[in-house]
């Protein structure tokens, strides 16, 4: 029957694939919504007539959500609402069937249901979100007077119960704002349902006492939101649902066009427009439950917050506040610490500030000189050191130009999206974040102050095209004279930003058992234990600060073994020598047989042993074997005694619980003797895995598409000063087994290896040993290439950048 369809759904479903296959450029963002909404409209409509859904004929067809706004996206559902007057189900079901199944068949995603008017009166008056999806229904085809019916009802019965259920709306939005965070200064907002996103403008016009310049305001917020929800669709058709401003240019065909390199620095530019559009309202907007607290409470709630004990820094900023009539041109001596007292206490108290009073010290305070008065350095310090409330306190400032005022440095990364996949803030929320984690570390260093400046000013070099760990040591040095810090701290300060990444790189990429390594991380730092000291708990702040998952209790035992090692270095004390194997593993390769332990360590680590006589291809063996128990391997270390190799891995179970080891014992004796090629086992595994996404993806065309997008492979030859050995990374997708098993095939020996695993790229440190005839570098290069793929950088010595 669809088939022969006038309007078939096919048809459709072919017309949006062309829409978003990239040959329609010359359409804006904007265009291309208006032309994806007129496609679904006019399909509806014309079926609409096709079944004999027309006025006065009982049936309506009515948009909600994205539809009912004129605001439907590519990926997204289509809302809608069959509605009739009563109609029995012998004559509703077949104008359903007829409505419904063609565009299920087409595979386009439909959100849809069948009501009376009452029963959908009813349905919103029991369910909130159903009630906040209808209050923007909009008539599409069929009797009006049914869809003018529910629409009227609906928001009539809203005016009426808004009161009573207005404790409801509050829980379900700090519900929504939990799961989904906030969207300002994130890197992948979740622009619809994360907090300042679009759910927030609708309920701001859903407010009956919303102003002509707020809701002018609040449409502009969402064609800003909008625009950069549908830019990434639009540039990259179907390949992606989302883009990260870093990576616009990679959403881009490999043919050139004359308007990419346009439409990538439009993609910047919205970035950043839609960071400070989405922070704006945070100044000014009430949190959700004040205007609760208004209706039951009107004359408690509309007298100014005065509390506070006599003398403390709130009643010090009532009393410091700028009149009115001060105007810039004449600024008041006295009122210099004025504006860094407010920011004070909006960091101690926790309470928000009017956008007035904010905008009066913006427009009334002057700059403070240079070098700053210690009240203000004070200041700046609380504020840095408040924890939680340090956030919403330098967005108050930095989005009403004061905290810009403070530090001039902080515009090129004011909203930068980070080039890294791993962090999930943009540069400048980073370093915010940076500090409000250090804040519960500030009492294991003797200097909490350089570590709270130390926090804030760690990535300001970012955004300038080189190291910014150079260039932020060379810009810290102006900013913290003007502060007011005395000449040691500011050199100190400044070496704390050179070398903030120093310990966990050192940590991860480097053997602790060197004794070069520990005197060269000591030498970079002076031989400064205090700079240790707040460095260390600097690397900390700053990896919890970057993502989940970025600090983890196996880099914190690298970071603290390499800061205990560097500690006795600098006190003048002997390093411990590297632990000899232990005499249990001895004596088990004393049969030259095959032996596996596995014993649980500290947290959720297990060692795991495996020893059996060295050949070519044992690690990347027994790290197959041990992933196809679902073991995920972090460190491992390999000791050859008397012709047998005993290697040591690091592992933690993916979930339940660990295998036994007889069983991983027999798996790596089948390996080892060639009756089961567990390499290809693992290959097969991760390209069955593969093939089935792609097979579900299938089923539902018109949904969220899967990408494969990854970065390329990189190999990072990292300089040693032990002779014989090479220190190399290899950055790639995550894959057990692949790169051991490339560097055996070069003829390398393992003498170490750490694995760091973000999310589902590695980097791996390997430590090999090659035999003197061949071409180091070359005989691993090529091996590695071979299973990486072609396009893989090789980079020597790195250094670090933004």
């Amino acid at each position: 029957m669809e088939a022969e369809s006038p309007c078939a759904a096919s048809d459709l479903a072919v017309a949006r694939r062309e829409l978003l296959s990239g040959n329609h450029r010359e359409l804006d963002p904007v265009g291309l919504r208006q032309t994806w909404l007129d496609l679904h409209e006019s399909w509806l409509i014309d079926k609409a007539d096709e079944i004999g859904i027309a006025d006065a004929s009982g049936f309506a067809i009515v948009g909600v959500g994205g539809l009912g706004r004129r605001e439907l996206l590519p990926y997204s559902d289509l809302d809608v609402l069959l509605l009739h007057d009563g109609k029995p189900a012998d004559i509703l079901r077949p104008v359903a069937d007829r409505l419904w199944y063609p565009l299920w068949d087409a595979n386009i995603r439909l959100d849809h249901s069948v009501r009376t008017v009452s029963e959908a009166l009813t349905i919103a008056n029991s369910d909130l979100m159903a009630a906040l999806g209808m209050l923007e229904a909009r008539h599409i085809a069929g009797d009006q007077q049914l869809s003018f019916a529910l629409i009227d009802g609906v928001r009539r019965q809203w005016r009426n119960g808004i009161r009573s259920r207005m404790g409801e709306l509050v829980e379900m939005t700090y519900a929504r704002w939990r799961r989904c965070g906030r969207i300002a200064q994130r890197a992948e907002p979740d622009l619809k349902l994360g907090r300042g996103g679009l759910r927030e403008s609708m309920l701001r016009w859903l407010s009956p006492s919303s102003s002509t310049g707020t809701v002018s305001a609040t449409r502009t917020c969402r064609r800003v939101r909008w625009t950069v929800r549908i830019a990434p669709c639009w540039m990259c058709a179907p390949n992606c649902t989302g883009c990260r401003a870093a990576d616009a240019t990679t959403c881009w065909p490999s043919s050139p066009t004359r308007s990419a390199p346009r439409w990538v620095s439009v993609t910047d530019s919205i970035w950043r427009a839609h960071c400070r559009v989405l922070a704006a309202p945070s100044v000014t907007t009430p949190k959700p439950g004040c205007g609760l607290r208004r209706m039951h409470c009107r004359g408690a709630a509309s007298r100014p917050w005065c509390g506070g004990q006599s003398g403390d820094r709130s009643t010090r900023v009532s009393s410091s506040m700028p009149a009115k009539s001060c105007s810039p041109a004449t600024p008041n001596p006295n009122t210099i610490p004025a504006w860094c007292s407010v920011m004070a206490a909006l960091a101690d108290t926790g309470l928000p500030i009017g956008a007035a009073t904010l905008s009066r010290l913006a427009a009334s305070v002057p700059d403070l000189p240079t070098p700053w008065p210690q009240e203000a350095l004070d200041d700046l310090l609380v504020v840095l050191s408040a924890g939680p409330t340090t956030v919403a306190t330098i967005e108050a400032l930095d989005r009403t130009g004061l905290w810009g005022r403070l530090l001039p440095e902080w515009e090129p990364i004011r909203d930068l999206p980070p080039r890294d996949v791993a962090h999930k803030w943009t540069v400048d929320r980073h370093v915010v974040e940076t500090a409000v984690h250090a804040a519960p570390l500030a009492t294991r260093v003797a200097r909490p102050d350089l570590l709270a400046l130390g926090a804030l000013l760690h990535d300001i070099g970012k955004g300038r095209g080189t190291d910014h760990s150079v260039l932020g040591a060379e810009l810290v040095i102006p900013v913290c004279t003007r502060l007011g810090l005395s000449p040691p701290d500011v050199r100190t300060l400044s070496k704390l930003v050179r070398h903030h990444l120093l310990l966990p790189i050192t940590a991860t990429r480097r053997d602790l058992n060197d004794p070069k390594t520990i005197e060269a991380v000591s030498e970079a730092l002076g031989g400064d234990p205090q700079l240790l000291e707040v460095l260390h708990a600097l690397s900390e702040a700053d990896s919890k600060a970057t993502g989940p998952g970025v600090w983890s209790d196996w880099k914190a035992s690298l970071v603290d073994d390499l800061v205990r090692r560097c500690r006795m270095v600098m006190a003048g004390e002997s390093l411990p020598q590297a632990e000899p194997t232990a005499p249990h593993y001895l004596s088990l390769a004393a049969d030259h047989g095959v032996h596996v332990e596995i014993s649980p360590r500290d947290g959720e680590r297990i060692d795991a042993v495996i020893v059996a006589p060295d050949e070519r291809g044992l690690v990347s063996k027994a790290a197959a074997v041990l992933a196809l128990n679902s073991l995920r391997v972090h460190s491992a270390s390999v000791n050859v005694h008397q012709g047998v190799a005993i290697t040591e891995f690091v592992v933690s179970p993916l979930f339940g619980s660990p295998p036994a080891a007889e069983l991983v014992r027999q798996q790596f004796v089948g390996a080892l003797n060639g009756d089961v090629d567990v390499l290809g086992m693992l290959q097969k595994r991760d390209s069955d895995a593969a093939s089935l996404v792609s097979a579900r993806a299938g089923d539902v065309q018109a949904g969220v598409p899967v990408t494969r997008t990854a970065a390329p492979p990189r190999i990072l030859w990292l300089d040693t000063a032990a002779p014989a050995k090479l220190i190399l990374e290899v950055r790639a997708m995550d894959r057990a087994g692949r790169d051991a098993g490339a560097l055996e095939g070069a003829g390398a020996g393992i003498v170490w290896a750490k694995v760091n695993t973000f999310g589902s790229t590695a980097a791996d440190v390997f430590c090999v040993t090659v035999p003197a005839e061949l071409d180091a570098r070359a005989a691993v290069e090529q091996h590695l290439l071979e299973v990486l793929g072609a396009s893989v950088d090789v980079v020597v010595d790195e250094p670090v950048g933004d």
